[in-house]
């Protein structure tokens, strides 16, 4: 596997884009076009376990640490119909195999006993409880045993940062090989978000190369407040326009510095009105020949995507779009002339 390609970006903006623009060129495997790989940055995944592991960890931390991880693959890998699901038939049916390797190496103590976090009362739980409460009372305590989560003790870890990104660098390796199934490149949608790639060369070699598409926020205020939300396929964005900008800003300023040359930033409009000058600056970022674009325009038609952009001029809209070109100067586009799209000629893809 030559390079490993991460679209991403800030919820509708435009990063299919780039999905679409990358499948174009010879050998970059993208099986699932709108699929997001959402195992790292998820709630319980591989970033989430590093920040309990190595800040803040504990006696007991990382046995929740490690549980809750556990419980996260296993429901990305069993979910069928949960549409970041189904890594069994997605990615591969050795993928808990991997986990339960990864969760070896990185777990340096078990043993018997047990803590608060066992003892959680769950609905199973509950009624076990119910039923052993005569016992209990007869036998005043002699023969009780607690009931409680898990039966295998305690999970414990006091990892050092350069072994937990070492076996944590492995396990996603092999992952993406499973993935990639011998293709020289593979392509995974947001992989990463901008929000977590201060993480990025902790995780990956210099073979991985990220590019992060910004929009126009007036755009993406348009389309998802009067175009997919009305399709039922709306971003979970506020649709209030002044709680817009201040989401917006908050989510764009949360974001930490980070200078690697395995991250390019580009704009969404920019593929579309600067078309040939992006595309080439994609091309040096991944190191591929114009030769390599075997299928050009072919998935990826900025005669067509030109229709997405320029929705906010339109008469209805201009007292939301006052309020967003006030609050939100610093992330607007400055468009090479005007259009006058409407929202019922956008393109979906």
């Amino acid at each position: 596997m030559n390079k490993i390609i991460i679209p991403t970006g800030y919820m509708g903006s435009g990063s299919s884009a780039i999905t679409d623009l990358v499948a174009e060129f010879k050998d970059c495997k993208n099986d699932f076009k709108s699929y997001e790989y959402v195992m790292l940055h998820c709630p319980n995944g591989i970033f989430d376990l590093e920040d309990k592991l190595l800040n803040g960890n504990n006696a007991i931390r990382s046995d929740e640490a490690l549980r809750t991880f556990e419980l996260q693959m296993k429901k990305l890998y069993d979910k069928k119909f949960w549409w970041v699901g189904n890594y069994k038939e997605i990615i591969d049916s050795k993928f808990m195999e991997e986990v339960y390797s990864y969760l070896n190496k990185i777990t340096e103590f078990k043993y018997d006993g047990y803590w608060y976090t066992h003892e959680e009362v769950d609905a199973k739980m509950f009624f076990k409880l119910l039923l052993r409460k005569p016992i209990k009372t007869i036998f005043k305590n002699k023969y009780y045993k607690p009931i409680l989560k898990y039966k295998d003790g305690m999970r414990i870890t006091f990892i050092k940062s350069e072994e937990f990104y070492k076996n944590s660098k492995e396990f996603i390796n092999n992952i993406i090989n499973m993935i990639a199934q011998g293709s020289e490149n593979v392509v995974l949608d947001q992989f990463l978000l901008p929000f977590n790639l201060f993480r990025v060369d902790n995780y990956f070699d210099d073979n991985a190369r990220v590019i992060v598409v910004q929009r126009d926020p007036r755009d993406v205020f348009i389309l998802n407040k009067y175009i997919w939300k009305q399709k039922k396929i709306g971003i979970p964005m506020p649709c209030d326009v002044h709680e817009f900008c201040k989401y917006y800003k908050g989510m764009r300023e949360s974001e930490k510095p980070i200078k690697s040359n395995k991250v390019l930033r580009i704009n969404f409009e920019d593929l579309i009105y600067k078309y040939d000058e992006t595309v080439k600056k994609v091309m040096e970022h991944l190191e591929f020949t114009e030769e390599m674009h075997i299928n050009k325009k072919q998935r990826f038609n900025p005669d067509l995507s030109i229709n997405n952009t320029q929705l906010f001029r339109k008469k209805d809209y201009q007292e939301e779009m006052k309020i967003i070109e006030k609050e939100l100067s610093n992330y607007l586009y400055d468009f090479p002339y005007k259009l006058e799209n409407h929202v019922d000629n956008t393109i979906e893809f």
